[in-house]
Formats: C-alpha cells, structure tokens, sequence
C-alpha cells in the first residue's frame, strides 16, 4: 500500500464501527484486538514522528555539515590563493630590494673610488709640494753655505774653527730628501 492512499490512525479504529454478523467473531476479542492495534497504531505514530523529527533535524545538520564544508573549502582555497599572492609580493619585494641594495652599492662604490681619486691626487700634490719646499730648502740652504763660504774667504782667516765646509747633519739630512 501506498502512504498517501491509506492512511489510519487511531482514532480511526477506535470509532470503527464493525456490524454484528450471526456467526461472527466474538466482540469482545474483537473490541479488544481494536484497543491493541489502536495503541500499537498510536506507539507507531509516535516512534514515526520522533523518527521524522530526528530526520529533519539530521537532514538540518547535514545542510549545516556541508555549508560549513563549503565555507572551510572555499577559506582553504582563499588562503591558498592568499600564500601565493604574498609569496609573489615577498619576491617582489625581496628582488626591488635587492636591486636597491645593489643600486646603492654601486653609489657607494662610485663615492668611494672617486674619493680614492681625490685623496691620491692630493696625495700627488702634496707629493710635488714637499718635493718643491725641499727643493726651495736645498736652494735657501746652498745660498747661505756660498754665502758662508764667502764671508769666509773674504775675511781670510783660515783658522777659524767655525769656518769649516762641513755641512751640519740635519741640514744634510733636510736636502737628501
């Protein structure tokens, strides 16, 4: 039988009413069978609405369970898309960093040779100044020795202890350099 053809409920065999027939069954074992099925009807009923209770209830579940499902899968794929995107932006980053990092090498590199080149031509000019004030040295030094010398010979005292052609040391050492 088909659910939505015949439907009985207990009240329905409570209130039926069976005609008495000369050779039927006893109505007492009848009316008493009548109270069984009427209550084993109503426990079914009810065991049938608890069941359908609990179905709707799992089947609400169920529609939670997969919305939840469907939710953590699609945070799964955007955390996913979002590790790239930030794996792709640290790449970025780190290669834009690196190119400064190298950028202001080379500029440092840069200001430092040319530093380099400035301290040694300084260098170099000191170099020639030292050679030239050693050189003026060597002249203002050879200038008064020949005036030395010639106060000397113009005076014409050979015996003078102090008119020796000898050159004191630190004046040698000044003009050897």
């Amino acid at each position: 039988m088909n659910d939505d053809i015949f439907r009985l409920t207990p009240l329905d065999v409570r209130r039926k009413e069976l005609p008495v027939a000369m050779r039927g069954y006893d109505r007492q074992r009848v009316e008493e069978f009548r109270a069984e099925v009427a209550d084993e009807l109503e426990r079914l009923t009810r065991i049938n609405q608890e069941l359908e209770a609990r179905t709707r209830g799992f089947h609400e579940q169920l529609r939670t369970f997969r919305e939840r499902d469907q939710a953590l899968n699609d945070a799964l794929i955007s955390a996913q898309q979002l590790r790239s995107e930030i794996r792709e932006q640290a790449d970025r980053e780190a290669q834009l960093i690196l190119r400064e990092a190298r950028a202001e090498g080379d500029r440092l590199l840069d200001e430092q040779r040319a530093e380099i080149r400035r301290l040694q031509e300084e260098i170099a000019g000191l170099e020639r100044m030292r050679r030239a004030y050693l050189a003026q040295l060597r002249n203002l030094a050879e200038r008064q020795l020949a005036e030395i010398e010639a106060a000397e010979s113009s005076r014409g005292d050979g015996d003078d202890p102090r008119a020796s052609k000898v050159t004191p040391a630190w004046l040698d050492t000044l003009i050897k350099e």
